[in-house]
């Protein structure tokens, strides 16, 4: 299952089988970051969204190549994230940026499809996910779905919210925010196309 797919099959399916992105974060690993990362490729994950953002362009190729090849060899997707420059450079096949930087009017998004990049974005509306289709956007995360340390005094918008979203776009829809394996096959069942998680993973033993 590919995270371009469009949404044309059976949702009793997608319970069966969740698409599953670790969204990384260094600073929560204890230990060694890049054996955590090879440790949680080869969990039954579907791929790891590179978001270390506050790494400057050239950490941020080093770290990338590291972990193209670390998802190269446990056979799933690597998505690259925010710095386009390196997305280019290293040869993305899925790419995923700030919804400010996908609406930019300065970002090329038509110039990435044609270098071959599956392009995502994160949106916090109902609105915002279908300026993004409109916009080209081949998926997106919604979120945040729960409660979550990352998003520490701000609400969590619900699964009725995952559930508009999902019913007013016809891209893939990945829900984000506080999500476990406790509470992930809800998010599917409201019509996400699968689930983004960054701590289960990131201090998975």
């Amino acid at each position: 299952m590919q995270i371009c797919q469009t949404k044309a099959y059976s949702r009793c399916s997608m319970i069966m089988y969740m698409y599953k992105i670790c969204v990384s974060n260094r600073h929560l690993v204890e230990g060694d970051y890049y054996a955590q990362l090879e440790k949680v490729a080869n969990s039954g994950i579907s791929a790891i969204l590179l978001r270390e953002k506050d790494l400057s362009l050239e950490q941020y190729e080093v770290c990338a190549r590291k972990v193209q090849n670390i998802c190269a060899r446990a056979g799933i997707d690597c998505i690259l994230h925010q710095f386009i420059p390196a997305a280019v450079k290293l040869g993305a096949k899925k790419f995923h940026l700030p919804f400010s930087v996908f609406m930019d009017e300065t970002t090329d998004i038509q110039a990435l499809h044609q270098a071959g990049m599956c392009i995502g974005t994160s949106i916090h509306s109902a609105e915002d996910a279908i300026t993004a289709q409109k916009r080209g956007a081949d998926y997106i995360t919604a979120g945040h779905i729960f409660t979550t340390d990352c998003k520490k005094g701000l609400p969590a918008r619900g699964l009725d919210f995952l559930r508009e979203v999902c019913e007013n776009i016809d891209i893939p829809v990945y829900a984000i925010g506080g999500i476990n394996e406790g509470n992930a096959a809800s998010c599917i069942q409201a019509g996400a196309n699968g689930v983004c998680m960054m701590s289960a993973y990131m201090r998975m033993e």
